[in-house]
């Protein structure tokens, strides 16, 4: 049990028996009244957003998810299989699980599995991920001042914004977070 003032990005907490990842928080002083903590909270692992305000010094439930590496080994229907790497142990999870991660998630990729117990809550990918462009339209030069930039599509089938120069078969260094292009690997 915490309170407000202990809300960072990234803390896990619980509110009405549902685990939420606290994804901005501001505290905010208001005249005549006792300060407020306005949050966005990302419920996990459904990853619909919820936008809720406390009063300073509420109590909150904070709870300590463990934290496993993970390597990602395939797919089955609806089941993801993953392989503890302390342990080497094999296991499913479900699409809901790694949903978030699916627009930049390959096979043989390291990830951190979030677990509450022995229950699977949602897994993370490492910030910067290296990924191979599969297509991608011919950079043609035009009336452009700078750089200029077209659309190319992933292994994974995302589509991110590359420079001109990029080509198919390129591997990319692609930002999980902002799912930008940052360079070529």
């Amino acid at each position: 049990m915490g309170d407000t003032s202990d809300l960072r990005n990234g803390t896990i907490i619980k509110i009405d028996g549902k685990l939420f990842s606290v994804v901005e928080f501001q505290h905010v002083k208001v005249q005549q009244r006792r300060p407020i903590v306005r949050t966005r909270l990302k419920q996990i692992p459904e990853g619909y957003v919820l936008e809720k305000t406390f009063m300073a010094g509420d109590r909150v439930e904070e709870v300590r998810l463990e934290r496993r590496q993970c390597q990602f080994l395939y797919t089955a229907g609806d089941l993801y299989y993953l392989m503890a790497l302390e342990t080497y142990e094999q296991f499913p999870v479900s699409r809901v699980i790694v949903e978030n991660a699916l627009p930049y998630l390959v096979e043989n990729m390291i990830v951190t599995l979030l677990a509450d117990g022995d229950r699977p809550i949602t897994i993370e990918l490492p910030f910067i991920v290296e990924l191979a462009v599969k297509e991608t339209e011919p950079g043609v030069r035009g009336d452009t001042a700078q750089g200029g930039s077209k659309s190319a599509i992933l292994e994974t089938g995302t589509a991110v914004t590359v420079p001109l120069f990029i080509e198919a078969g390129n591997v990319l260094r692609i930002d999980t977070r902002t799912g930008r292009y940052i360079e070529r690997a």
